[in-house]
């Protein structure tokens, strides 16, 4: 029975659109000298590790060290996405820049992985809503609104006890994405600008690397009622392999599966995703050392009963349908 399980697994996970909604290979690459179609022992993510995680499209997040933050965070962004740009033309035999559904489509089709940028923390648009539209015809399709720290959009979760949310010019940035068509990302919001972006936005949202407050009462993490009001608006929450925000003392890929469940108990598997952060996080779950290990999520999944159907939307199908909706 358990080679059978093992099979299906191995199918399925073949068959199905992967989505991975957020790691930070980019920054690594910058420090580190890696090369992104070159298979290494360092770091999580790589080419031929994406391909073996079976992965169709990646989001790869342009994060802003704190130290560039604020003067140099432009400067930074556009380091970022400029080395974005080399790995890709490097790398065309099996990286595909996608902004649309329909480049996706060809990507798939064609045996590449999709790429889809993202930019984390807000600090990027040096307070100029100017340069969001010039990130948007950069390729940029996804924003985090803010990283811990507060910056001119709002607070970050590292300044909750302030109670802050979004400012004016945070209103603006979410209004101007909806009307772009850019994925707006509440990963590392605080709660009180969480609220203020379901009362602004008139698309679906994304928290693109959350867990469940519930089970891991982490800052980072979501309450069930957040979790809930994401959801009602046709959002997904990206589940995320932060040891720190899967388990308060193991993380292993068990509790990363419980967090699944949790979400998909609570509001139905419609709205649960994959947020690995993987190269953003200096350890890892046991059981996910790197992206080429996601197929153990597809045969978790199938384990603790999931139907084949509710597990193709959460490895990928799900955040697919936001991005139809937004993009």
């Amino acid at each position: 029975m358990e080679g059978k399980k093992l099979l299906q697994a191995k199918k399925l996970h073949e068959s199905i659109v992967v989505v991975d909604a957020h790691c930070d290979v980019l920054m690594t690459l910058i420090g580190e000298g890696r090369r992104l179609g070159e298979h290494s022992q360092q770091g999580h993510v790589d080419l031929p590790r994406l391909k073996m995680g079976g992965v169709k499209l990646q989001f790869f997040a342009a994060f802003i060290e704190s130290e560039f933050k604020p003067e140099r965070a432009v400067k930074r962004v556009l380091q970022l996405l400029d080395l974005f740009y080399r790995e890709l033309e490097d790398n065309r035999q099996d990286l595909a820049l996608v902004t649309g559904c329909t480049e996706l489509k060809q990507a798939v089709e064609q045996g590449k992985v999709g790429a889809l940028l993202t930019v984390e923390g807000g600090e990027a648009l040096g307070e100029d809503l100017a340069v969001l539209r010039a990130l948007y015809r950069l390729g940029v399709r996804g924003l985090g609104l803010t990283w811990n720290q507060r910056n001119a959009l709002g607070d970050g979760v590292g300044e909750a006890v302030t109670g802050g949310g979004l400012t004016n010019f945070g209103r603006e940035v979410v209004r101007e994405m909806n009307r772009l068509g850019m994925l707006v990302d509440v990963s590392h919001l605080s709660e009180a600008g969480f609220w203020n972006v379901l009362e602004v936005s008139t698309k679906p949202i994304i928290a693109s690397h959350s867990n469940c407050a519930a089970l891991c009462p982490h800052r980072r993490n979501l309450s069930d009622e957040q979790i809930i009001a994401l959801a009602k608006q046709g959002g997904v929450v990206g589940v995320t392999f932060a040891p720190d925000f899967v388990h308060p003392e193991t993380a292993a890929l068990a509790g990363v599966l419980d967090h699944i469940v949790h979400i998909a108990e609570l509001v139905g598997a419609r709205h649960v995703g994959i947020g690995s952060d993987f190269d953003g996080i200096a350890a890892t779950p046991v059981g996910l050392e790197d992206v080429g290990k996601l197929p153990g999520i597809t045969l978790g999944l199938l384990e603790r009963g999931f139907s084949e159907r509710d597990i193709e939307m959460i490895m990928g199908k799900n955040l697919l349908r936001v991005l139809e909706q937004v993009l």
